[in-house]
């Protein structure tokens, strides 16, 4: 297991020497994030980084934003330049409870909200479409931005988050200022969906075959937290996390449309569920696989079971912008919980670019 406080081990070969100075000197947290962990450790030349691990955001703000109110985390100064994180499944906004404070005492206004069907996001109608198709994950964002009046972010996500900060990246690239991308390029497209992969990758998907059932629906109705915790152990191989870890992010998993967001969001990229016709042209230039032209840095987990091989190479391409591709050594799938120094670097890094 990595020990999360030796910030420089967990980089890949080639990683910028930038990265360990711009998170080695931090200032101080503020009291607010203080309060959440054991405080500050020593520093260099002066100053005291930021250290974890902290077990709270804070208190959640929420806000209508499109067809949603959003449950959502800040930190940082109200003024500060914006970073938007983006969490996966089954996972929540815990997966930046240490990156958040390193990046708020960098002076950003860190964002960090609730997906539909997780945590203290609700839908405003009742009647609403549980829908999770890929594009309106994204939209959810845009809105939640516009409410905000939040004109440019940083983006920087992984598994769900990647796919949605991608699709803002390509597709408003006017919105994004530049991307942090864990396993790259997700952008889907249902009919590449249809051909098989080979058998190992096909049993690394097991879930996706099993909510494709009815027995799947009702197994993560009934069993939504020992489902979730059996997909952390198997994502994140090498991350010795504790029972109270865990609870804290299976409390979002009560959300009354958890269920209904998960089987939908899957369902869906196999071709089994139907979206909403009103975003079948955003879909279909999605589907096309439009270029990323922003900053962006990517990372991979070297011990993710979804990690393609070649350090990048798979996705390398469809990326036109200022580009840089880390690999780290002996992480798994929740790049920001269990390697959160090198996650904040990236972001840090990306906005420098």
């Amino acid at each position: 297991m990595i020990d999360r406080r030796s910030f420089g081990k967990v980089f890949g070969a080639g990683a910028a020497a930038a990265s360990l100075a711009g998170l080695s000197g931090l200032a101080s947290p503020p009291a607010s994030a203080a309060a959440h962990g054991p405080g500050p450790g020593p520093g260099t030349g002066g100053t005291a980084p930021v250290r974890g691990p902290y077990t709270s955001l804070g208190a959640l703000k929420q806000v209508d934003a499109g067809v949603l109110n959003i449950g959502y985390a800040e930190s940082g100064p109200a003024d500060g330049p914006v970073v938007i994180l983006l969490h996966g499944w089954p996972y929540d906004i815990h997966s930046y409870v240490d990156v958040a404070p390193l990046l708020a005492a960098e002076g950003y206004r860190v964002i960090v909200p609730h997906l539909r069907g997780h945590g203290t996001t609700r839908f405003l109608s009742p009647r609403a479409f549980r829908n999770a198709q890929q594009s309106v994950v994204a939209l959810d964002v845009i809105a939640l931005m516009n409410a905000l009046r939040i004109e440019k972010a940083v983006l920087a996500g992984y598994d769900w988050g990647s796919r949605t900060a991608d699709i803002i990246a390509a597709v408003w690239p006017e919105r994004c200022k530049a991307l942090v991308s864990v396993t790259g390029y997700l952008i889907t497209n249902r009919d590449a969906n249809k051909q098989p992969l080979p058998p190992k990758a096909e049993w690394a998907w097991w879930y996706q075959y099993y909510f494709a059932t009815e027995r799947g629906r009702l197994g993560l109705e009934e069993n939504r937290h020992d489902l979730a915790r059996l997909v952390w152990e198997f994502n994140s191989p090498t991350w010795e996390f504790d029972d109270a870890t865990f609870r804290r992010t299976a409390a979002s998993f009560e959300n009354p449309d958890y269920v209904a967001i998960v089987l939908h969001n899957y369902r869906w990229r196999l071709g089994l569920a139907k979206g909403d016709p009103r975003h079948d042209r955003l879909e279909r230039r999605l589907a096309a696989g439009p270029m990323i032209g922003v900053p962006t840095i990517t990372l991979d987990g070297e011990d993710d079971p979804f990690t393609p091989a070649g350090e990048g190479a798979a996705y390398r391409a469809k990326f036109s912008g200022r580009y840089a591709h880390r690999t780290l050594r002996g992480i798994g799938h929740n790049v920001p919980q269990e390697a959160p120094e090198a996650f904040a670097a990236a972001v840090v890094d990306v906005d420098s670019f």
